[in-house]
């Protein structure tokens, strides 16, 4: 029998919150989700100035990590270095850019978190330090 690590609505309120500290402590406007292992959202916070594309951006993000198991932007980089549009895949939600970073718990992916609307270098820290954590 296997067991199953689940990511909780705390764990993904936590990861917001330490996000939004972020931001507004640099008042940028930036959107954040946290979803689960299937990349259905959890949590998800848009600050003040955020731009509206920056929603859907994030959640994507996210959901990308959390289905392929690796970050956003390292799935992008495959694909270009490989030559394997991401058409290919089927999956019209999936995003390349920086900033949507899987929850690994044991080798397990259990979520991601997403960010948009900053620099994408910017995106990636925060996401990193919103996955960190739950991964310690």
């Amino acid at each position: 029998m296997s067991s199953t690590r689940r990511l909780t609505h705390q764990d993904a309120a936590r990861i917001v919150d330490v996000v939004r500290g972020e931001l507004e402590a640099s008042r940028l406007g930036a959107a954040v989700a946290v979803v689960d292992s299937h990349g259905e959202l959890v949590a998800f916070l848009r600050t003040d100035g955020c731009r509206l594309p920056s929603i859907g951006i994030a959640i994507n993000k996210a959901y990308t990590a959390a289905r392929e198991q690796i970050e956003s932007g390292n799935l992008g980089e495959r694909s270009r270095e490989e030559g394997f549009p991401m058409t290919n895949f089927g999956e019209l939600r999936y995003v390349t850019w920086g900033g949507g970073v899987p929850i690994k718990v044991d080798g397990q992916t259990i979520g991601a978190v997403g960010v948009s609307g900053l620099p994408e270098a910017e995106d990636i820290g925060l996401a990193r330090k919103g996955a960190n954590l739950i991964t310690g």
